[in-house]
């Protein structure tokens, strides 16, 4: 039987029936990119400027915001992905062509953008590379669950805060050391994790420096500049690092 129909996920069975499709990276691009035009854009119409601290913070933030609804999608799918990586798997097997690259090209209909069963098949591409995201025992797991349901709220309230600065600085800048502190060591303990695993032997060096260094490289950046951002906040009483 044609692997097609033997193994079609929610997304391709809604593509057969839809007229309305978008391939999936551009979706999640398009929802990043509202999410942070839309800060950077009311910086600009509040304060009349823009400052590059904010547009980069704003950017995480709005990354953060949509892989933290993954992340919530790893935790209530956990059975599925359990059974996906073993289909990714066998696909990278018959095609050679990369897990991640073919989900995100893959196109799914309007209807079903936001299944949870959609983007719990992220992880199961993602477990190609690290197979700690199809055992829910492992750091990697429950450290991006514990992400996905605590740090939405924290997010949402910085973002809004360096956008039109609603709280007293001090505020803001012990709740961004907070969560800032947590990303960056978090997402370190998890480097550490995956190398005492020995995970990197199961991987090419290519894939080993774009989906473990470098995906992880921008949460550990950004954490560390979020950091200096809230540090700068408590010890000048005001919103000066952010350009106002």
């Amino acid at each position: 039987m044609p692997e097609s129909r033997a193994d079609r996920t929610l997304r391709e069975q809604d593509a057969d029936q839809a007229s309305l499709t978008i391939p999936v990276g551009l979706f999640a691009a398009l929802i990043v990119a509202i999410l942070a035009l839309s800060g950077i854009g009311t910086r600009y119409y509040v304060h009349g400027d823009l400052n590059v601290i904010h547009a980069l913070l704003s950017l995480f933030f709005s990354i953060n915001l949509l892989i933290c609804y993954w992340e919530v999608c790893l935790f209530i799918r956990r059975n599925h992905i359990e059974t996906r990586a073993e289909y990714w798997r066998e696909r990278r097997c018959e095609t050679g062509r990369t897990p991640a690259f073919e989900f995100f090209v893959s196109k799914v209909s309007l209807t079903q953008v936001l299944s949870p069963t959609l983007w719990a098949d992220v992880w199961a591409a993602y477990s190609q590379y690290d197979d700690s995201y199809a055992d829910r025992r492992t750091f990697g797991y429950n450290a991006d669950i514990v992400n996905g349901f605590v740090t939405p709220v924290p997010s949402l309230i910085l973002y809004a805060a360096y956008t039109i600065d609603f709280l007293p600085a001090l505020f803001a800048g012990i709740l961004g050391v907070m969560v800032f502190w947590q990303w960056t060591y978090v997402t370190s303990v998890y480097w550490v994790s995956f190398f005492i695993a020995k995970r990197q032997t199961r991987i090419s060096r290519h894939e080993l420096y774009i989906y473990i260094f470098a995906i992880n490289s921008f949460w550990v950046l950004c954490g560390l500049l979020g950091l200096y951002a809230s540090i700068n906040l408590i010890v000048d009483g005001n919103y000066s690092v952010l350009g106002y």
